[in-house]
């Protein structure tokens, strides 16, 4: 069970600043500390005896835990859940870190993936963790679809958009087409997606193909089928990889300090991997204002690598969300830090594209 933040008040000071002083020893080293070095830090005087049975009595309720034979404490996902609910103090992004952020987006190009991979590059680099962020989902029109054979039975398929924005998709084609049928349904569809949505010309290609007004074979036109049922929300929709960026995944490996720490990395690099449920779970973030946390097993996908993800959603000029912007790393995050920075570069993002 997930304590709420009225826990807080339930907590007398002594145990508040035992528990707060614990929280950012993790945060900063990741060990766990024991009475003797709390009972120095604290700014009142408390024996390393009464600090133990402080601390016996956080580990009770939930929020502490002993790794190992270790004297010392770390706090449990539900501690963190608390802290940052309750008693984090999240301050403002500094200066720098605003201009560069500013200065990398607005540097990065005329695309959309450009800007948004830069952003995702530079949160990365600052916050020391895997950059994530998801494209617009919005329709837009489109100004150039290509095929390109990729082997026996399959093509990657090349949308640009008239935004600047790229997706790149892979799909299952007819076994023995020839490249030259690739070029005609890539033709086909360009002549007619030009300047409009996959939305707005489906019925119509549709119709054109259903009464064989296209002047196309059959293997052709079962490309152009396939692309259509896929990018219009058929049932082969859930196959295609949501437009996601990752960057910065190296970062992770500067926090392994042991063999564990080495798995649980390897697993989420495994779990970041898995994009459809990575989107989803960023998805989430659209459901509220602002910056959203996910800590440890508070979601499914990075509940065995025991990471943290911190997004926000980033709007148009009419606050429609057109994508989420955020990080992933350990559990012991400086939050207060991560959290302005994720939001102002939310924010930077939505200006620009908007």
């Amino acid at each position: 069970m997930i304590p709420n933040s009225g826990m807080i008040q339930e907590l007398s000071e002594r145990s508040r600043e035992i528990f707060r002083l614990i929280v950012e020893a993790y945060v900063e080293t990741g060990t766990p500390v024991g009475s003797k070095t709390l009972s120095r830090r604290l700014p009142f005087d408390l024996s390393p005896a009464s600090v133990r049975n402080v601390m016996a009595e956080l580990e009770g309720a939930g929020l502490l835990y002993s790794p190992h034979t270790s004297a010392g404490r770390l706090p449990t996902e539900q501690g963190l859940r608390l802290f940052v609910d309750g008693m984090l103090e999240v301050g403002n992004l500094s200066e720098n870190d605003r201009i560069e952020l500013a200065a990398q987006c607005q540097a990065s190009g005329r695309s959309i993936e450009q800007l948004l991979t830069q952003a995702t590059e530079t949160l990365s680099g600052l916050s020391s963790c895997a950059g994530l962020v998801t494209a617009p989902k919005a329709e837009t029109p489109l100004k150039h679809v290509e095929f390109v054979h990729l082997g026996p039975g399959r093509a990657l398929v090349v949308l640009v958009s008239e935004n600047g924005l790229v997706e790149n998709r892979i799909i299952d084609i007819p076994l023995g087409l020839p490249p030259a049928s690739l070029i005609e349904a890539g033709n086909y569809l360009s002549a007619r997606l030009h300047g409009r949505t996959v939305l707005e010309a489906t019925a119509e290609i549709t119709a054109e193909l259903e009464s064989k007004k296209a002047e196309l074979d059959a293997l052709t036109a079962k490309v152009v089928e396939t692309g259509l049922a896929m990018w219009a929300g058929g049932k082969d929709a859930d196959a295609i990889d949501a437009p996601l960026i990752v960057r910065g995944q190296a970062n992770l490996l500067d926090d392994v300090k042991a063999v564990e720490d080495l798995e649980r990395v390897r697993t989420l690099f495994e779990e970041l991997e898995t994009k459809k449920d990575l989107v989803r779970l960023l998805e989430q973030t659209q459901t509220g204002e602002g910056v959203r946390i996910f800590i440890g097993s508070e979601n499914d996908l990075f509940g065995l690598s025991g990471c943290s993800v911190v997004a926000a959603p980033y709007n148009d000029s009419q606050n429609n969300v057109l994508g989420i912007i955020g990080v992933v790393g350990p559990t012991r995050l400086n939050y207060a830090r991560i959290i302005p920075m994720v939001d102002y570069t939310a924010q930077v993002i939505g200006r620009l594209i908007g």
